[in-house]
């Protein structure tokens, strides 16, 4: 089946068709930050050694039952054999040209800012085309693994594909939680604004933007899908550059200071609410 699925009806099934994979997320998130220069990397597939892409840790572990969000990097050309995970992850293209779908469909290139959704037990390819390409991953449960496709199954989940340009960006004035003067932007992308469970949203920082974010939930992670931005935790540290694909996490109640010379997108992913100010 393919997975051309446009505009908001592709982000309303994103954001609601989760009901097999973890709602909440009981780790709790800390203060830290990991610069894109700090990133660990190793193999995605270890099996497959240098002909499997990179993985870059963010937060948690890939190969244990727990959250956990990474970068892949793929070379120009790769193209994955067909196979299936045997859990649900979610993606944002960060760089370069991505295609996931079924063996069998035409390609469908995701440019950097795209965002597409895998179920878990779904048998599918992934493909690379520029020079450089790199992804964003979000689990919500663990391990990853990479299984053949004659361990398909139906988890009751639906593929998901959003070019950047079929995502519907929401204005500050209509988000309560986004400061008007803010000028911030937000689209939504997965979960549910029910209390305490998971989502996750963009939110896009105009240049020039200088203020807060505080988070009001026990989990809050972000990381730098585009652009740049100076962060602290307070005014008393040192402020870090953090350019994409940096992470930054913070505690509850906790506030993290930001400014942005040039237009920003973060992925934000929290287990309740968090303020722009």
């Amino acid at each position: 089946m393919k997975k051309n699925i446009l505009i908001a009806f592709a982000l309303v099934i994103g954001f609601y068709a989760n009901a097999q994979t973890p709602t909440t997320d009981s780790i709790k998130s800390i203060n830290e930050v990991v610069t894109a220069d700090n990133v660990e990397w190793g193999w995605l597939n270890p099996l497959r050694g240098d002909k499997s892409p990179a993985a870059g840790k963010l937060w948690g572990d890939r190969t244990k039952n727990e959250p956990a969000g990474f970068l892949v990097k793929f070379n120009k050309g790769f193209s994955s054999p067909p196979h299936i995970h045997n859990i649900t992850y979610r993606g944002v293209v960060i760089k370069g040209l991505l295609h996931n779908d079924d063996e069998q469909a035409e390609k469908q290139w995701l440019s950097a800012g795209s965002y597409w959704q895998q179920p878990a037990g779904e048998a599918h390819i992934t493909a690379a085309d520029d020079n450089e390409n790199m992804a964003f991953l979000d689990i919500q449960e663990g391990p990853y693994l990479v299984k053949p496709t004659s361990e398909a199954f139906d988890n009751g989940e639906r593929p998901v594909n959003v070019d950047k340009t079929n995502i519907v960006w929401l204005n500050a004035k209509d988000i309560e939680w986004i400061s008007n003067k803010s000028k911030a932007q937000t689209a939504f992308l997965w979960g549910s604004h029910k209390d305490n469970q998971l989502r996750a949203t963009l939110l896009k920082l105009p240049a020039g933007f200088k203020g807060k974010i505080k988070n009001l939930s026990q989990n809050f992670r972000a990381v730098v899908i585009s652009g740049g931005i100076s962060h602290q935790f307070s005014k008393k540290e040192d402020k870090k550059k953090l350019n994409a694909p940096s992470y930054f996490g913070a505690e509850e109640n906790g506030t993290s200071i930001i400014s942005v010379e040039k237009e920003t997108v973060l992925y934000i992913r929290s287990n309740g609410k968090y303020k722009v100010i």
